[in-house]
């Protein structure tokens, strides 16, 4: 996929109504506050940049999964709230999305002025990618600009569809995306590290086998996953997570990698528990040999050592899944060591959202890595060199 495309400096915005997909999928606590505003402040510079420019500004995002019926408890209207703190003006919200009143509001804006729809998912025709749905959404603007990266593998109305009816670019956070994961597959610097983790090994495979065969010198599996690996292998597993829909697909990966000059790890011990929680009686075990009724749920030290000696010496990083359950204590040694590993790596080092990222912000290293995606499905897709609807229907660069 063509990674290079047209951003909203390639435009003219001034004074246009200018319509923003974010993505301000924010978590929210039982009382409906905000608990982490990470993706509201990524889209500000984009939100500044057209305000400086005196556009008219439509922003759009969805909130959780409402499968298209309005829930009041995924309104947007703590994003409205938080979007206001920052920009410092006012935001008002339309109660719907192309009804009268966000029609209205859109016909009524001034230069410089910023409104919000309310939450996108709230219509079914979204999700659908409903054509007529799109041209309504389309009809309130003059200009699209995809923002929300976290979204751009879903072919929505309001990610892909409006795209057909308007001169469409991206903005800086999708642009960021797009040139620091774009640059550092297509030219990766070596040694190059990829370290995978998580449960879904069917989700992660097919980047596994484009890491191992085309760019990477090393594959770190860590994490559910890696049980999976164990269990193909011929080792004990106990009670831990394991696709065996996968086991004849990952066996042999080793064999392939190394056929090519690349190395696949797997992890060389376990901590394991005897239950899913912190306070599990828990021990260190050789991996591949987990008594039955213990649990893998994290890596143990001797992985530790190894793989972060690997991982210091890297010059191209990128990291998708945490190598156990790091919400608990007790588990999160693995975690931890990896994300300080990454933190202190030489050179280009990359996270590819979901776990991995709240891990890195969680443990204090997010300003000591290169790039941090938004986008939990969306980095895992691009890096695997898959076309996301959201990016491939924009301008690419002249």
């Amino acid at each position: 996929m063509n990674y290079h495309k047209k951003t909203v400096r390639d435009v003219d915005v001034a004074e246009k109504r200018v319509f923003v997909r974010c993505d301000f999928n924010v978590p929210l606590d039982d009382n409906g506050e905000i608990t982490d505003d990470i993706r509201i402040r990524g889209a500000l510079p984009t939100i500044r940049y057209l305000l400086g420019k005196k556009s008219k500004i439509i922003l759009c995002s969805h909130l959780g999964r409402p499968k298209g019926k309005v829930n009041p408890k995924m309104s947007l209207k703590p994003v409205q709230k938080r979007l206001e703190e920052f920009l410092g003006i006012e935001v008002p919200m339309a109660d719907d999305i192309v009804g009268p009143h966000a029609k209205a509001m859109a016909a009524a804006l001034q230069p410089g002025q910023v409104m919000l729809l309310e939450n996108i998912r709230f219509r079914p025709e979204e999700e659908k990618n409903d054509p007529a749905f799109a041209k309504e959404l389309a009809s309130m603007a003059d200009v699209f600009v995809n923002d929300a990266f976290g979204t751009a593998h879903r072919a929505h109305a309001s990610t892909a569809g409006i795209a057909a009816y308007l001169p469409s670019v991206c903005g800086f956070l999708v642009y960021d995306e797009l040139y620091t994961m774009g640059k550092a597959m297509e030219n990766p610097q070596h040694p190059f590290v990829a370290i995978l983790g998580g449960a879904k090994v069917d989700e992660k495979l097919g980047l596994i086998e484009r890491l191992l065969m085309e760019h990477c010198d090393y594959v770190l599996i860590l994490g559910g996953m890696s049980y999976t690996f164990m269990k193909a292998n011929g080792g004990t597993i106990g009670d831990s997570l394991c696709n065996d829909a996968m086991l004849d697909t990952v066996r042999g990966l080793e064999e392939k990698a190394e056929a090519v000059g690349a190395k696949l790890m797997l992890p060389l011990d376990n901590i394991v528990a005897d239950r899913f929680a912190n306070d599990a009686n828990i021990m260190c075990v050789q991996s591949g040999h987990i008594p039955d009724g213990f649990m893998g749920m994290d890596i143990g030290p001797k992985t530790i050592e190894v793989y972060t000696k690997i991982i210091e010496q890297a010059r191209t990083v990128v990291w998708n899944g945490p190598a156990g359950v790091f919400e608990m204590p007790n588990f999160a040694n693995g975690t931890r060591a990896i994300a300080t590993a990454v933190a202190n790596s030489k050179g280009i080092s990359i996270i590819g959202g979901g776990d991995s990222a709240a891990a890195i912000d969680q443990m204090g290293f997010s300003r000591k890595v290169t790039h941090i995606s938004t986008g939990g499905g969306a980095s895992l897709e691009f890096l695997q060199g898959l076309e996301l609807p959201g990016i491939a229907c924009l301008e690419d660069e002249d």
